[in-house]
């Protein structure tokens, strides 16, 4: 096969994949809070990951002046943004955490002007005002309920932090594998988030996670959303350049959207369509920029 095209297949699986575990978060947060889901998730991800670095004889040594970005994205990117999206997602809905957190793409740009040097031209300060109305449209409106507004702020927050992270990422040596990076980064989420969860673990209800659709759930999120997803993301990028890929991002909110519809019956008014063109139309600008 083409590698554009594999790189293509591996890139919409990925982006799939992330789309429908904003459903999935949905369901399983009912049952268990964001932080413990959080930390169970990346246990699971780094113990998936590890063994596949292991069966694939990865080189695991990091030479320690480049451990501090590895901490950064772990704490800012692992952390931080999946702890916000899982607590925006729980209050708010499916569909709301998969087109608020669709901004990424975006936002990555103004990190990438202040962290990497990269040009800030006009067109991309547009894209990122578009998206920025485009939320605050979604966000803001009248016929929110307080918890849903809440809950659309603290998605924002997880996309500005990805987006972050996302930048500092290019700032790791590419000699690295992904797969130890992204073991390492999963492993240190586990330990950010150990003192604030052990003392809550009494608090879960681990009878009703051994429910097919809980259980299930949380091995997608941990195996398939966070290990798989991470690799075929990656690997898609190796595939095809940056720019070219990041459109394939726009599967995400489709994807979700479409599964909070028809697994949820989720349903949002005209202020939520409205903003999800705005933030369309803002992020389309900014990748076709970059295809330039």
């Amino acid at each position: 096969m083409n590698q554009k095209l594999l790189g293509a297949l591996f890139l919409s699986i990925a982006a799939s994949i992330w789309g429908g575990m904003y459903v999935v978060v949905k369901v399983v947060v009912e049952v268990v809070p964001p932080f413990e889901l959080v930390w169970i998730r990346y246990f699971i991800a780094a113990i998936t990951l590890a063994i596949i670095g292991i069966l694939t004889k990865q080189v695991w040594a990091i030479a320690k002046k480049d451990w501090w970005i590895v901490f950064l994205v772990a704490f800012i990117g692992n952390t931080i943004s999946i702890v916000t999206q899982e607590i925006g997602t729980m209050l708010s809905s499916a569909q709301m955490g998969a087109i608020i957190t669709s901004t990424t793409p975006a936002f990555m740009v103004l990190f990438a002007r202040f962290i990497l040097k990269e040009s800030l031209t006009w067109k991309k300060c547009f894209s990122i005002a578009l998206a920025t109305i485009g939320v605050g449209i979604i966000v803001g409106s009248s016929g929110m309920d307080h918890a849903l507004q809440l809950g659309g702020f603290y998605l924002l927050i997880a996309a500005l932090t990805w987006a972050l992270m996302s930048v500092l990422v290019k700032k790791i040596p590419t000699q690295y594998s992904q797969i130890v990076v992204t073991t390492y980064t999963s492993s240190i989420a586990v330990l950010l988030l150990t003192p604030i969860v052990l003392p809550r673990l009494a608090q879960v209800d681990f009878q009703a996670m051994l429910h097919p659709s809980i259980g299930g759930g949380i091995l997608y999120l941990g195996v398939i959303s966070t290990a798989c997803g991470f690799l075929l993301w990656n690997k898609g990028l190796q595939l095809m350049n940056a720019a070219s890929g990041g459109l394939f991002f726009f599967l995400q909110p489709i994807v979700g959207t479409f599964l909070g519809w028809l697994l949820l019956g989720e349903t949002l008014g005209w202020s939520f369509w409205i903003g999800t063109i705005l933030i369309f139309i803002g992020v389309f600008l900014v990748m076709k920029e970059d295809e330039l």
